[in-house]
């Protein structure tokens, strides 16, 4: 069965009550493949919730995360090869790549119902300094939305695992953003034409927008470790079920006689469940410690991670 998309998670769009239009638009990224399908909805949530830091109105918090999902919907006439290609991209193979904004503009142009959501497909990797594509635009000539999309593309697409890299860790993911906040050293530029070269004090992309992406970060960070933290008493209410467990196993081990061992063996299942196996008792307990090692590590280096983007400055 083709799995159905929830619209009504709460850290996207599908926070809304979505007509038939809106669903028109979205029912769009099915022609995508899978990959740049959910690179989309991973960029429209962080979208929606950069919006909502930003207090940005309900509708136009719609509108940008409706932008979110179209960003990249030129991409299903991207060939498959550069698309998917598990390596780096050649310049003539990123050339190509680059024209899915174009692609992705006319195709919404040429579709009334899409019509009003071409800003974010055309500008959404535009740079606030003049450096992005495809038409080096700068500053205020970039649309509010595809300035907010592409810091969420941005980093979607760094921290999330590519096909021709290791994960990038959070912490870099959020200091290679903060340098794209900075602008270009000038070089020699006469003291006459500075003022002209507005773009020359930006960076890439807008600061107020890359704090607000702080926020989301710091939240995501927290409810993973209240949701770690859950499982962790979980693991913790286990291993003292087969440390019990384990205390009856032991003795059926040096029992000496038969009916002894029988005994003990009758103790130590009262505290397993359906499926699980006496002789495993020693295993299994190790198991579990192991695991909760594990996750009480991933904890604490998520705690060390919000104190450090804490103290991140842009």
């Amino acid at each position: 069965m083709k799995e159905e998309f929830d619209f009504y998670s709460k850290t996207s769009l599908k926070s809304y009550n979505l007509d038939d239009r809106i669903r028109y638009q979205l029912k769009m990224l099915d022609s995508l493949d899978a990959y740049t399908r959910r690179h989309s909805e991973n960029v429209a949530s962080i979208t929606c919730r950069l919006c909502e830091y930003l207090k940005l109105d309900k509708g136009f918090t719609i509108y940008c995360t409706t932008c979110a999902y179209l960003h990249d919907i030129g991409k299903m006439f991207i060939p498959p090869e550069i698309l998917q290609k598990p390596s780096k991209l050649t310049d003539e193979e990123y050339e190509v790549m680059k024209t899915h904004t174009t692609i992705g503009y006319k195709m919404c142009m040429n579709d009334p119902k899409l019509r009003p959501y071409a800003a974010g497909t055309l500008y959404h990797h535009e740079a606030l300094n003049g450096t992005g594509y495809p038409n080096g635009v700068s500053a205020n000539k970039i649309p509010y939305e595809a300035q907010i999309i592409r810091v969420a593309d941005e980093f979607e697409a760094i921290s999330a695992k590519r096909q021709y890299k290791t994960h990038i860790g959070i912490i870099e993911t959020l200091n290679i953003l903060i340098d794209d906040t900075k602008p270009n050293p000038i070089k020699s530029i006469p003291d006459g034409l500075k003022i002209l070269a507005t773009e020359t004090r930006l960076g890439k992309i807008d600061r107020k927008i890359v704090k607000a992406l702080f926020k989301v970060v710091i939240d995501d960070t927290e409810y993973e470790i209240a949701s770690r933290s859950d499982y962790l008493e979980y693991l913790k209410d286990e291993i003292k079920r087969f440390e019990e467990a384990l205390r009856y196993y032991n003795k059926m081990e040096s029992a000496p006689t038969e009916s002894k061992k029988e005994y003990f063996r009758e103790g130590a299942k009262a505290f397993l469940r359906r499926n699980e196996n006496v002789d495993a008792i020693p295993k299994t307990l190790e198991e579990l410690k192991d695991a909760y090692q594990v996750r009480k590590a991933h904890i604490e280096q998520l705690y060390l991670e919000v104190k450090q983007i804490k103290k991140l400055v842009v």
